[in-house]
């Protein structure tokens, strides 16, 4: 009987870790898609910023411009 309620509290233990560990993996799935969206909106912003300055043209635009 003793041991019986041991395996049990073991059982309880090891459902304990596992729902930390889900929790923990979870919020590293979170932060990992804020950084992946900041890295697109960062990423939007640079090709934004190359048009409007020119540095996104093509060496063909270039040699119309400079004609």
């Amino acid at each position: 009987m003793e041991q019986i309620e041991e395996e049990k509290m073991n059982f309880r233990f090891d459902a304990d870790v596992q729902k930390l560990e889900a929790e923990r993996l979870k919020k590293g799935k979170t932060k990992a898609e804020e950084d992946l969206d900041s890295l697109k909106t960062d990423y939007k912003k640079l090709r934004l910023s190359m048009r409007t300055t020119g540095l996104g043209k093509t060496s063909e635009q270039w040699r119309k411009e400079i004609r």
